[in-house]
């Protein structure tokens, strides 16, 4: 019998078209969906949208039609992208489904009769666009703590649901539980500011609006998203408050719910708390991944630098898209996509390392064999360190992925396949070609780049499913081995194919300049941060020096283990940082610029020769590069220097 495997997306608010931010979280669930159905669990994939609310019922009147007609607009476009994208759920929520509403109240009128839910008063600061109170400590000069728009003071009647009755069995089960929400920075946020300060009743329901789930026996009341939407992912199994059914006892509880940084205090403790208020296990593994950004800067509509899937699916492909986001999103820090950025990334590794690469091979194996696929013979020169380094990404690849790092795991196969460039270029093929008796030890490298290709096409299946399709078709075969070895000797390869054609930077925003000559306000836009730095005020060079002065500072590259604010200091982050030959601390006066989850991960450059000295009590041993006075910058390597090299 199949392990399950039960995984979640959050679920998008429905009050408008999903911009490429919110659809990276479905094309990531789906990643991972895909890796562990790849492995053999008996997934289930559930998404949806949540529809109920005062925002909705606001553009429904100014558009003149019902709340209903309006989230069924909206449903169907967000369903229309996710399927563009290749979204392989199982089941597809929605809050306005009959079943669901019915739960959502079932689940209310039980806390109520337990007397974990009580009628009351609220009084505080209200935020109009997230529809929340906040309260006096909450609330940063005047404006909503999450949104940062301005807050208005409100009274209203309202249900509250008892959340300091369960804090402490939360923290219990936090505490017995290592790694029930990753990234751990984002635990201990959710820890220190929220659950040890003590927590305050929730306000649970609404009486401004009529759009939602009515209040069983008081309807002038709705039930608020903190039930209603919350709660999809027991509702979608078939949750009852009396009997359970077989989907519910098969798939709960949830081994992962995927969701956004900015819903992880929802998801953290309202949603476990409600749980054990229903006395149902907690879900194993919540994640809460970083933001898509523009550059720089979130992605807003006011200031013009959205993006959307099904426009970049159109210049980029959907393997493009899919690339793009779930390697250019680190594991506990923030991603940054422009069109500058995709092209880069779709021209050095989609077109040159992996497209290149297969069509080169297929060429050559047409050339020299006539599509035959050659027996592979004994290995010699560099034959086993490309074996080695296809063995070496299918084992990071499986720990990468066990731990959700998948733009980890997709740099372990591109690693892969710069190998196998590296290794055509080390064999030479054509030099062989022309040689008298070296058509066996031909036919063996052809073989091997042809294995090597055979692996790293099944192990990006959960990330481009069509293109690793296409590898598959253009090598001939469909075995799904990782096993070195696998392909089939005496079979034919496909007519070699483009998988990738490179993208001319120039001729690319020429022909979206043409396509967006009524909007050029956007297309601007995507060359705002090359813009910004031609228009800056540069420091005068500093005295020229020797180049033996410039030898004396030992740069190195290093990785972030850990990252957090010293308690002593407003300004200084602790670092310790992976030199690979050894592990440092490192203190760097940057915490008004950054936030420590946004560095956990990364690869920085480094002083490793500086001598250590004291800062708040604590030992620096180092110095971490960074660009800027007033607006910080620390300079990252590239994904691909080693740890510990030095820059030179």
């Amino acid at each position: 019998m199949k392990e399950k495997f039960y995984l979640t997306t959050a679920i998008p608010y429905c009050s408008g078209k999903p911009h490429i931010g919110n659809t990276y979280e479905v094309i990531l669930t789906d990643a991972i969906a895909r890796y562990k159905r790849q492995q053999g669990y008996d997934v289930f994939f559930l998404t949806g949208t949540d529809e109920h609310g005062i925002k909705i019922e606001t553009k429904a009147a100014e558009l003149g039609i019902t709340p209903k007609e309006f989230v069924d607009g909206v449903n169907a476009e967000v369903k229309r992208i996710w399927s563009l994208v290749g979204a392989s759920y199982d089941k597809f929520i929605r809050t306005t489904d009959g079943y669901h509403e019915k739960a959502v109240s079932d689940i209310f009128k039980k806390l109520l009769e337990k007397g974990d839910i009580y009628k009351g008063e609220y009084e505080g600061w209200y935020c109009v666009p997230d529809e929340s109170f906040f309260t006096d400590t909450q609330v940063v000069d005047g404006k909503c703590p999450d949104c940062g728009r301005p807050v208005q003071r409100a009274r209203e009647e309202a249900y509250f649901f008892k959340m300091s009755k369960y804090a402490d069995r939360l923290l219990k089960h936090i505490e017995e539980n290592p790694g029930f929400v990753e990234p751990e920075s984002r635990l201990k946020e959710m820890v220190n500011n929220f659950l040890k300060p003590g927590l305050q009743d929730l306000c649970v329901t609404r009486s401004s609006f009529t759009w939602g789930v009515p209040v069983p026996g008081d309807e002038k009341h709705v039930i608020y998203v903190w039930i209603d939407a919350l709660s999809n992912y027991i509702t979608a199994l078939g949750y009852d408050v009396d009997e359970q059914g077989e989907l519910f006892k098969k798939y709960w509880p949830c081994d992962l719910h995927v969701i956004g940084k900015d819903i992880v205090r929802f998801h953290t403790i309202y949603w476990p708390i409600m749980l054990l208020a229903l006395e149902l296990p907690l879900p194993k593994k919540i994640y809460g991944h970083g933001w898509l950004n523009f550059g720089t800067d979130k992605m807003s509509k006011s200031k013009g630098n959205v993006m959307y899937a099904d426009e970049l699916a159109e210049l980029f492909g959907v393997d493009g898209v899919r690339y793009y986001t779930l390697s250019a999103m680190p594991f506990a820090a923030d991603g940054s996509i422009t069109y500058e950025s995709i092209i880069s990334v779709y021209n050095t590794d989609l077109a040159n390392n992996l497209g290149n690469l297969v069509n080169r091979t297929a060429a050559m194996n047409k050339k020299y064999f006539g599509k035959k696929i050659q027996q592979r013979g004994e290995e010699e020169g560099p034959d086993a360190e490309l074996r080695e380094a296809i063995e070496k990404a299918v084992k990071d690849v499986r720990s990468y992925m066990d731990g959700y790092r998948v733009s980890d795991a997709l740099a372990a196969i591109f690693e892969a396949f710069r190998r196998a460039n590296k290794y055509i270029d080390e064999t030479t093929p054509w030099t062989l070609a022309k040689a008298e008796g070296a058509e066996k030890r031909l036919g063996t490298i052809l073989y091997n780049l042809l294995e090597t290709i055979r692996i790293g096409a099944v192990l990006l299946e959960p990330f481009v499913p069509e293109t690793s399709k296409k590898i598959l078709e253009q090598l001939g075969t469909d075995c799904k081995t990782t096993e070195f070895g696998g392909l089939a000797a005496n079979n034919e390869t496909a007519e070699p194919a483009v998988l990738f054609a490179r993208i001319d930077e120039k001729e690319f925003f020429a022909k979206l300049s043409e396509e967006n000559k009524d909007n050029e306000k956007d297309v601007n836009k995507a060359k705002e941060i090359k813009e910004e730095l031609s228009e800056k005020e540069y420091e005068p060079l500093a005295e020229a020096i020797e180049f033996n002065d410039f030898l004396k500072p030992d740069l190195r590259v290093a990785k972030v283990l850990e990252c957090e604010v010293m308690p002593k200091s407003k300004k200084l982050l602790k670092f310790q940082l992976d030199l690979g030959f050894e592990k440092r601390q490192v203190l760097s006066g940057i915490a008004k610029f950054y936030k420590p989850e946004e560095l956990i991960g990364k690869k920085i450059i480094m002083v490793a020769n500086l001598k250590p000295r004291m800062l708040a009590g604590e030992e620096s041993n180092g110095m971490i590069l960074a660009s800027g006075h007033d607006d910080v910058h620390v300079l990252f390597a590239d994904d691909d220097a080693a740890i510990g090299d030095r820059i030179c």
